[in-house]
């Protein structure tokens, strides 16, 4: 299975390196997508894909720090998007839920970076949060110039999911689907969203799945396969079937090696 989405470089995982892998490959994840949400946060995603065969990276900046985007920030991320382990452009998008960027700097680190994974053929990792509207707004514009790539950590509903799914891009589950409550409106877009758009990710350390029981006080990869049973259940499909095809899927939208 595929973890394309773990925050390596976050403080309750830092240092854990060995052990969050060797626990993931025991619970049948092997290979991993660690996420970058700043310059510093991406260059330190780049370093760890490089120091693991089976990790790959993303570099981007997440809407949170989107006013520190300045007109040399695509310059400086200019080596790290051109590099062979990095698969993905963002972690990037819009987040009008907690505001510790001011929209328009939201916007304008957006739309830069859209243009980066369009230039480089390389997908988007997409972060919404409460700004579906212009979110859409600017993936509908991108779409038609070509860029694609996931809506990571979805939780919205069905309408949201089928008009991402329109637009071609494909969807990151995570264990919000396995809260009954919170999770409700995520829970009922599945039946949406075709095993053949869907990718599944912990966003580690954060979103532990419910269904996981009492281990550590984190997320990690190796908690991935909850993820997948709770999709599985509510696709009616074996866990096996769908494990198989959202790592297909992974691999060919980021074009990982089999």
């Amino acid at each position: 299975m595929i973890d394309i989405g773990v925050n390596f470089h976050s403080s309750q995982l830092k240092g854990l390196d060995a052990e969050l892998l060797s626990r993931a490959a025991a619970a049948g994840v092997t290979h991993f997508l660690a996420t970058g949400t700043s310059l510093h946060a991406s260059e330190l995603a780049l370093g760890f894909a490089r120091g693991h065969a089976r990790v790959w990276a993303t570099a981007g900046v997440h809407p949170h720090d989107a006013k520190h985007w300045t007109p040399e920030s695509a310059a400086r991320f200019a080596p790290l998007w051109a590099d062979e382990r990095v698969v993905a452009v963002g972690e990037c998008g819009l987040d009008y839920n907690r505001m510790f960027s001011p929209r328009e700097d939201q916007r304008r680190a957006f739309e830069a970076q859209i243009a980066a994974g369009a230039r480089l053929d390389k997908p988007l990792f997409l972060h919404s949060r409460d700004a579906f509207d212009d979110f859409h707004a600017m993936l509908r514009d991108a779409a038609a110039a070509g860029a694609h790539g996931v809506v990571h950590c979805f939780t919205g509903g069905a309408a949201e999911a089928e008009a991402y799914l329109a637009l071609g891009f494909d969807i990151g589950i995570t264990g919000w689907v396995t809260d009954a409550a919170r999770g409700a409106a995520l829970r009922d877009a599945m039946r949406v969203i075709p095993i053949e758009r869907l990718h599944l990710e912990t966003d580690a350390p954060y979103l532990r799945p419910k269904n996981a029981g009492k281990t550590r006080p984190y997320n990690e990869p190796a908690l991935l396969p909850f993820v997948a049973r709770a999709v599985a259940e509510l696709k009616g499909v074996d866990v096996a079937v769908l494990a198989a095809q959202a790592t297909a899927n992974s691999r060919r939208l980021f074009k990982l090696p089999g």
